[in-house]
């Protein structure tokens, strides 16, 4: 039987785990590094590390010693079932005497030889991260003093998960929006185009985004929408709206019909997303346009010598939310017109109303060149000031044919 760890054992656990020289490994070699400290310090065979997928309610193998075809075969245990599972559902250490199909799931535990295995959730406060387990070949005990020092270790391990899933899920999520939103402003027969996107300072990515397409007959598609939520939930969800209202487009010449099927698509596919969004939908002459918002701010209209106005247009509930038919208004646009769509980043503060950001937007918005409208509106409503919140801004304006 092996010997109960020594106070030094322990504190070479602990420095393995506490390492900062660690902080310039990749994820992989870290838990690798303190896997491979705990065998040696436990005594045991094999040492597991499973992350938490609460989407799926699962638990992954991303990282073993001693039976790394757990991490090379995706191992995947659903929470509750088996030895792994039941450590995730009573986030309690578990200690099993008898290892085979009747007390594990994972055939490779028993196939390994394993006689005994102690397990102890990965929990970062309350929230569940994952699962550490160890394993003998052996049978053995495995007294208070190791069920703690793996505790240990597991709190070190759910903070280095969490570390990697906050990045990575930042890094994908960045790339995603980067590669939906319009790299260049497509050339558009009788209509200028200007735009601004800008992160906003809150941690995560959000799901703003804007949207031009041509559509047959020489129409144009203009979008604006904003999902709730950040990060890359959100950039995901953002990017399958996107994709869908160019399809609903390419069926419907009517905005309110193509925001109606996303919004069944949404409540049956993304139950309890929510997104607002203003699809307008310019006739090929390009003196109108049919708009339909689905609770998204109206666009400002700016018309050569006249004021700038909100589009006077119902305002319906966002995407996601059951209500009333949806309804279309059609806009006209005289020659030298200039529309403005933006997202709510733009004029909300936390320290003022909407509305004063809402007037300030509309004082800025004029029947100029659009990159001198963004411009002008960038430098009123944002200034020096980092933003908050993500902003996008796209400005249209009506030339001659």
């Amino acid at each position: 039987m092996p010997e109960t760890p020594t106070a030094d054992d322990r504190l070479q656990v602990l420095e393995a785990i506490t390492d900062t020289a660690l902080g310039k490994l990749g994820q992989d070699k870290v838990m690798a590094t303190i896997l491979t400290r705990v065998r040696e310090v436990l005594g045991v065979d094999t040492a597991t590390v499973l992350r938490f997928d609460p989407s799926a309610q699962q638990l992954q193998a991303i990282a073993a010693s001693g039976i790394e075809e757990e991490v090379y075969q995706d191992v995947r245990i659903p929470v509750g079932a088996g030895f792994a599972g039941r450590v995730a559902a009573q986030r309690r250490p578990v200690i099993i005497d008898h290892v085979d199909e009747t007390t594990v799931v994972n055939a490779l535990l028993w196939e390994r030889g394993l006689r005994t295995l102690l397990g102890v959730p990965m929990l970062a406060e309350d929230e569940l991260v994952g699962v550490l387990h160890v394993g003998s070949v052996t049978s053995r005990e495995f007294p208070e003093t190791d069920v703690e020092l793996l505790r240990l270790v597991a709190a070190r391990l759910a903070l280095e998960v969490q570390i990697e899933i906050a990045a990575s899920d930042r890094a994908a999520a960045a790339a995603l929006q980067r590669s939906l939103l319009p790299g260049r402003l497509p050339a558009v027969p009788g209509i200028q185009f200007s735009a601004r996107y800008v992160p906003g300072t809150e941690p995560g990515v959000g799901g703003d985004w804007y949207d031009l397409f041509s559509l047959p007959g020489d129409r144009l598609g203009i979008v604006m929408g904003d999902v709730a939520g950040h990060g890359l939930n959100a950039a995901v969800i953002m990017g399958r709206l996107r994709s869908a209202l160019r399809a609903y487009a390419l069926e419907s010449d009517d905005p309110a019909e193509v925001l109606s099927k996303l919004d069944r698509k949404v409540q049956h596919f993304e139950p309890g997303s929510l997104a607002t969004v203003v699809y307008g939908l310019v006739t090929a002459s390009r003196d109108s346009m049919a708009i339909s918002l689905a609770g998204h701010l109206p666009p400002v209209l700016a018309t050569p010598g006249g004021p700038s106005v909100f589009v006077d247009a119902p305002v319906d509930p966002p995407v996601g939310v059951t209500g009333p038919g949806r309804r279309r208004t059609v806009v006209e646009l005289p020659v030298g017109a200039v529309l403005a769509f933006y997202t709510d980043g733009l004029v909300e503060r936390r320290d003022q109303l909407i509305d004063v950001g809402l007037q300030r937007l509309a004082d800025v918005v004029s029947a100029d060149q659009p990159g001198v409208v963004c411009a002008r509106v960038m430098a009123a409503l944002v200034g020096n000031i980092p933003a908050q919140d993500d902003i996008a801004l796209l400005v249209a304006r009506c030339e001659p044919n």
